[in-house]
């Protein structure tokens, strides 16, 4: 095994701790007999156990070894993986050294363990090539990476030959992309030290919530679902402000968007006011990948002796360097103006046919209008949020002979009174205080 991973090029600049190199180096000291055999069983399990890890954290069955191996493909971003990405399989000279790479994996993907498990009187190579999970439950993990890593090691598994190995693969890129973008929805920034490259981490257990989840507010949906269409389909669109009441669905609204619109090539960056300092580097991270980012930002406001905002404004519209193409901000925020006035920003204010020349209140009002959509999310009327709690009890299993729409209306008026008043949030906590009360 050490020798055919010894000959990897495009795929071949591996950690040395990662699972591969490891495993590999483990049949090298076994052919050379350079340890005992107790010390090679102990770094087997111990690199069996790492499979098992990732293959639990995935939700991978069947032939683990494969699952692993295909799942090192589609992560590794490499010049070939990426080229692929952008522009799919081309002539390139570059063929040739992924063929050869490909080939390697082939033989890898029918590796025969048989002789180093009978030298050592183990068998575990054997269980991870015919693995059964116990059970598939319905809310994986990461569902959306299991799903196309199992699909892809299926393929691959039944490829004839290399030429059909580097069809599949190339044909995957293409479609999905490669590394941490290629198979998840969502990510957010971890926190570096000062100086430090960024480091976007996977949000893997991200809400499955749909448009149609969000009950009413039908315009504003329709605002953000053309907005966001023609970004994906690589025509002009504005940055997005979702202002309003609260528990009114702003960022549920979002959510759903990346759901919807994810087949398309849209992933989603959520980050913090205190992050704002990084926005420059995430985005020199993202602007020459394939997808299309939606840089998101919950809950924007700003004190007054905040000045984060200037970061973001730098960043929206106005810096030196253009804002790419595949990138849009959006965020939430329960202010209009997103910056806290106070009356002294009013000292300075001449008065004109109605228009403020405060240079204080002028910047601050700035930022709003770097926002080239602002869509408002108003507190529901009481007839507006009877219906929504109507509609979500009956999405949600509660028929009309446990509970009449008068009986569901007068509960929810004595639910809302104790309960934060009315909004979409409080009718969808009083529905779930209903199905925790309801006996099966």
């Amino acid at each position: 095994m050490y020798r055919e991973i010894s000959k990897l090029i495009m795929y071949g600049n591996m950690d040395r701790d990662c699972i591969l190199y490891q495993v590999g180096d483990i049949f090298r000291r076994f052919h050379e007999g350079s340890d005992s055999d107790s010390k090679l069983i102990e770094d087997i399990y111990t690199q069996v156990k790492r499979i098992l890890e990732v293959s639990t954290d995935y939700g991978f069955d069947k032939n683990l070894w494969q699952c692993y191996l295909a799942f090192y493909m589609v992560n590794d971003e490499n010049p070939f993986s990426l080229t692929c990405e952008k522009v799919g399989a081309s002539d390139g000279s570059v063929n040739h050294f992924a063929k050869n790479d490909f080939e390697v994996f082939r033989k890898l993907f029918h590796f025969d363990f048989s002789e180093l498990e009978n030298k050592l009187g183990i068998d575990c190579f054997t269980y991870l090539t015919n693995y059964h999970a116990i059970g598939k439950p319905e809310l994986m993990y990461n569902q959306n990476v299991s799903e196309k890593i199992i699909e892809l090691r299926d393929k691959l598994d039944k490829a004839a030959g290399v030429d059909e190995f580097f069809d599949i693969v190339t044909t995957f890129y293409r479609e999905y992309g490669v590394g941490m973008f290629g198979l998840n929805k969502a990510f957010r920034l971890n926190d570096v030290a000062d100086g430090s490259d960024v480091e976007l981490h996977a949000i893997n257990n991200m809400d499955k919530v749909v448009l149609d989840d969000l009950i009413g507010y039908e315009i504003q949906k329709k605002k953000l679902v053309d907005n966001t269409r023609a970004f994906v389909q690589g025509k002009k669109a504005n940055n997005v402000l979702l202002y309003g009441d609260s528990g009114t669905g702003k960022s549920t609204s979002i959510k759903a968007i990346v759901n919807e619109f994810y087949p398309d090539g849209l992933r989603m960056i959520e980050i913090y006011k205190h992050q704002f300092k990084d926005l420059s580097n995430i985005i020199a991270k993202i602007k020459n990948r394939n997808y299309k980012f939606i840089i998101y930002m919950d809950d924007l406001s700003f004190e007054e002796f905040e000045v984060e905002y200037k970061f973001l404004k730098a960043v929206i519209e106005g810096g030196v360097e253009t804002r790419p193409d595949n990138i849009l901000i959006y965020a939430t925020s329960n202010r209009r103006h997103l910056i806290k006035e106070t009356w002294k920003d009013r000292n300075d204010v001449e008065v004109q046919n109605g228009m403020h020349h405060s240079d204080t209140m002028e910047e601050k009002l700035s930022l709003v209008n770097r926002f080239g959509v602002t869509i408002n999310y108003s507190k529901p009327s009481q007839k507006e949020f009877f219906n929504i709690v109507v509609e979500l009890a009956r999405k949600q299993g509660i028929t009309e002979s446990m509970y009449s729409d008068d009986e569901l209306h007068a509960e929810a008026n004595k639910w809302e009174l104790s309960h934060g008043g009315i909004s979409g949030r409080t009718a969808q906590q009083f529905v779930n205080y209903l199905l925790g009360n309801i006996e099966k």
